[in-house]
This record gives C-alpha cells, sequence and structure tokens, in this order.
C-alpha cells in the first residue's frame, strides 16, 4: 500500500510530463520578468496604502463573514504551496539549467506569494490595523522578490528555503485556521519563534553552501545567495523587534 502511494505521488508531483519537462525562461515563463515584479509589488504597495486610509470612514465586516474567508484563503495559500519535499540540493553546479521538476515547484512557489497579499486584504478589511505593521508588508514584498531572485539566478540553496518555508506557512496558516473556526491556540508565539528558527537554519545552510563553492567547484547563483542572505539578516532583525515588543514586554508585565 505504501509503495502504491509512493509511486502514485512521484508520478503525479515529480514525473508527469507538465512537470518533468517544465523550464523557466525569463521573459516568456508566466510572471518571470522584472517588469511583471515590479508592477505587482507597486499595485500592493499602493493598494495596501489607499486601502489603509480608505478603510478608516467605513464599517468593518462582521467576523462571521471574516471567519469562512479567513478560512478559505489559509486554506488555499496551503494547498498553493505543495512543495513539502526535501531536495537535497545545497550547491548546484554552476552550469545548471532552470529545467525539471525542481524549478517547476519553485514557480509554484512564487506565484503562490503573490497569492499571500491576500491576507492584507482581510486585515484591511476587518480594520485590524495593529497587524497590518511595516514588518508584515516588508516581508511580504522582500519575499516575491527573494523567489524571483532564486529562479532568475538558479540559485542554489533554494530547495531548503521551499521547504523550511512551506513547513512554517503550514504551521501558521494552521494557526489561523483555528482561529477563524473559533478554536485559539495558546502557541501563537511559536509561529514567530518557528520564523526565527527558519532564517537562523537559512544562515547555516548558506555557511555550508558558501563552503562548496569556495573550497569546492562552485556553486550557481551565488551573486543570488548573497542578496537573498542580505534581505533574510533584515528580516531576521525586525522579527527579533517584533517578538521583542510583542512577547517580551508582555511576559514582563505580567511578572
Amino acid at each position: 500500500m505504501a509503495s502504491v502511494v509512493h509511486s502514485t505521488l512521484t508520478y503525479w508531483l515529480v514525473n508527469h510530463p507538465k512537470i518533468s519537462n517544465f523550464t523557466w525562461t525569463e521573459g516568456e515563463t508566466f510572471g518571470s520578468a522584472v517588469f511583471f515584479v515590479s508592477v505587482v509589488v507597486s499595485a500592493y504597495l499602493f493598494a495596501t496604502f489607499l486601502l489603509r486610509h480608505a478603510m478608516v470612514s467605513l464599517p468593518s465586516l462582521g467576523p462571521r463573514i471574516l471567519k469562512p474567508i479567513m478560512a478559505v484563503g489559509c486554506t488555499l495559500s496551503i494547498t498553493s504551496d505543495p512543495t513539502t519535499r526535501f531536495f537535497n540540493a545545497i550547491c548546484f553546479p554552476v552550469d545548471m539549467k532552470p529545467s525539471g521538476p525542481l524549478f517547476f515547484w519553485a514557480q509554484v512557489f512564487y506565484l503562490s506569494k503573490i497569492l499571500e497579499f491576500g491576507d492584507t486584504l482581510l486585515i484591511i478589511l476587518g480594520k485590524s490595523f495593529r497587524r497590518l505593521s511595516f514588518l508584515h508588508v516588508y516581508h511580504h514584498v522582500t519575499v516575491l522578490n527573494l523567489c524571483f531572485v532564486w529562479l532568475r539566478t538558479r540559485q542554489s540553496m533554494f530547495p531548503v528555503g521551499v521547504v523550511t518555508n512551506s513547513t512554517v506557512h503550514v504551521i501558521m496558516y494552521g494557526y489561523y485556521f483555528l482561529c477563524a473556526v473559533g478554536c485559539r491556540p495558546r502557541w501563537k508565539r511559536l509561529v514567530t519563534d518557528f520564523q526565527l528558527v527558519q532564517f537562523v537554519f537559512g544562515f547555516g545552510i548558506l555557511a555550508l553552501m558558501l563552503s562548496q563553492h569556495y573550497f569546492g567547484s562552485g556553486c550557481s547563483g551565488i551573486w543570488g545567495s548573497y542578496f537573498t542572505a542580505a534581505f533574510n539578516a533584515s528580516l531576521l532583525a525586525l522579527f527579533f523587534n517584533f517578538r521583542s515588543k510583542n512577547y517580551v514586554k508582555k511576559d514582563n508585565r505580567d511578572d
């Protein structure tokens, strides 16, 4: 039974012709142009700014309406991010071609980050403006750019980022789904802690990849890796600041 399930999943997630024959080509594959990313990010920032100020004078949507919307949004975000397999690809060959199942799922992952912009709309519609922080908007914008850089530079180590980020989002959206159906777990802090662990783990893998690059035959997309490391460092600093403001100070007040 287990072998049948494994064979079925392997065919539909790896060996299906649409996946195994996939090739990412800049300017031809959907969403593969710099102009596309620029327009999407600009539209997101403009819509967020405009709606944030317009919603102040409009009535809030009731929680009975927001809960099913949030539940459906979380479900779609999880199911659109099916990259739950570990690809042992920390260092791609320098001449790596952007084709095959690995880059197919990277493309799906990249496009799913646009779908996740929808949670900002739900926050604004619910007038939960305290949650509409700089970290929230910055995180959405930078992650979309990171995913584009992964594909464009054929960046080594991105499979690790896909797997860890997908895992964190399963936990995060699982928490919000439970909140949406009226069951608020007590482990909200763990969502932030898992995100911090993801960044620290990423830097550890980066060190391993750099050792392979400089003392081995080289790794594909090294400049993309530097770009990603700089973004991750900024996000890590913001997450630590967020955790300090929201949890450490709260703990001190409770003492």
